[in-house]
């Protein structure tokens, strides 16, 4: 990391550390005064619990709930400390902040909230399940694993806590790129990486070297460094499963080889512990994550997408769309699957040299694109943006009427005083069809079908099944939205 980097990524978790999380900073401060072998602090740890009464009383909720449960019901925090060890309950603190902390964000844009409130069950959900893959580890070194595995994320959670104005405008893309083209537009757009800020945090609230070393070598082959990782990406899968099942299963097959036991097994043990994190969710008082703590994935959870480079026919490939939009929005896809289902598909099924999104900014003076598919499926990464406000073109117009617009030739008398330079550069003298992308009638961007040659036009045909399809996918988003 160079020094500008590293003054960003120390400027940002100065931050989140001391402004945003100060509530966490001052826990994470107080735990790490007592160490995780001296029972000669517990007194003095205990005392240091009592003094928050809703912190005490989560304590003695969560000890008490199947995971940690004794013969004797614990009563007392003194008492949680004996039962459970030091670093048990300084984790059970620890967590028990983290939830309150980030849960009591204020004024978050409801994107914003809704992707916090994923990542921080995903998270949770990731710490039981990584140490549920140790079974036959020390406690103390399963607590560790837990603690890794949870605050994995820390970083990108705490930043969309942030409820920052530059926290609205980087979510309109969440949902519009895949995962790991969206962590390199918000690594573009703040000058610092997630992973770097989860390192800061992790380092400011003195959590531990094996998060940092996970954070640092996430390819380590060590078993503890493999469960964080897993656990992770296990937790994500069963949220949002991937479309290929075999990916899925592929996964749970690394996992039951790290335990050692079979996939029959490993399933159970899964279920199991998201009994436990539903029931220790409702102990730390964060009821509202229950919803995003889901089961395994079933087969129509995955919705694989069949090549149409050689369809039977127009018609059978336009219903196979149909079909797969549904199935996606059945198992509540998100806007980008379905906005690149779309491109890929029509690209392919009309034989475009171009289908592209563009986003409709968010103060709505340009509208923007980062990916597109020409007919072989050869995606375009490339951003371009092209400005409305203040500007009459086809873009703007589009917008405007909120409805599908064809331009099969641009030098005709109507469209003269629409095109602009920019407009211009993008026809490349050839044939445009517009429609705009509407959730529940408010329209989000357009999609742009294009035939770069002069000679290829829409035919009457292909522009009604291309709107029949766009109007499909609106359908689709704004059922998706509704729920």
């Amino acid at each position: 990391m160079n020094d500008q980097r590293r003054s960003k990524a120390a400027q940002w978790t100065e931050q989140l550390a001391k402004r945003e999380l100060p509530a966490i900073t001052s826990m994470a401060s107080t735990l790490d005064k007592f160490a995780n072998d001296d029972t000669s602090s517990i007194p003095q740890l205990s005392q240091a619990i009592l003094h928050d009464q809703a912190l005490s009383s989560c304590l003695l909720k969560v000890v008490n709930t199947t995971s940690h449960a004794s013969v004797r019901r614990v009563n007392t925090v003194s008492r949680a400390a004996i039962v459970l060890g030091i670093q048990t309950v300084k984790n059970i603190c620890l967590t028990s902040k983290i939830l309150s902390a980030l849960l009591q964000a204020k004024n978050l844009q409801p994107a914003v909230y809704e992707r916090l409130l994923m990542l921080m069950a995903n998270a949770f959900y990731a710490g039981l399940l990584a140490r549920m893959m140790l079974p036959q580890h020390h406690e103390d070194t399963k607590e560790e694993v837990y603690l890794a595995a949870m605050l994995y994320h820390i970083g990108e959670t705490a930043f969309w806590s942030s409820g920052s104005a530059l926290s609205e405008q980087l979510i309109r893309q969440a949902s519009l790129l895949a995962p790991a083209d969206f962590a390199r537009f918000c690594q573009e757009e703040t000058g610092v990486s997630f992973d770097e800020l989860s390192a800061g945090l992790v380092r400011t609230w003195n959590l531990g070297d094996l998060l940092l070393k996970a954070l640092d070598d996430p390819q380590s082959r060590t078993i503890e460094m493999q469960a964080i990782n897993l656990a992770n990406q296990l937790s994500a899968a069963i949220h949002t499963p991937p479309a290929n099942k075999t990916d899925f299963n592929r996964l749970l097959q690394d996992i039951a080889g790290l335990m050692q036991i079979d996939t029959r097994q490993l399933k159970e043990r899964i279920k199991q512990t998201r009994q436990l994190a539903l029931e220790l969710l409702h102990s730390y008082g964060a009821d509202v994550l229950v919803g995003h703590i889901r089961a395994l994935p079933v087969d129509s959870d995955f919705v694989e997408f069949t090549p149409l480079a050689v369809p039977l026919s127009r018609d059978a490939a336009l219903l196979q769309l149909a079909q797969q939009l549904q199935q996606l929005t059945l198992r509540r896809g998100n806007i980008n699957e379905l906005l690149s289902l779309v491109l890929e598909q029509c690209a392919a099924i009309f034989k475009l040299d171009s289908c592209a999104f563009w986003i409709l900014s968010a103060d709505k003076t340009r509208l923007e694109s980062r990916t597109a598919f020409d007919s072989q499926g050869t995606q375009n990464t490339a951003r371009r943006s092209v400005t409305i406000s203040g500007l009459q073109n086809l873009f703007g117009l589009a917008v405007k009427q909120a409805q599908a617009t064809l331009i099969n030739d641009p030098r005709a008398p109507q469209w003269h005083s629409y095109i602009d330079e920019q407009i211009s550069k993008l026809l490349q003298h050839g044939a445009m069809a517009l429609t705009a992308v509407k959730i529940q009638d408010k329209v989000i961007g357009l999609i742009s079908a294009q035939h770069l040659k002069p000679a290829q036009v829409f035919s009457d045909d292909d522009y009604r099944q291309f709107c029949f399809i766009c109007d499909h996918l609106n359908m689709c988003l704004s059922l998706n939205a509704a729920r």
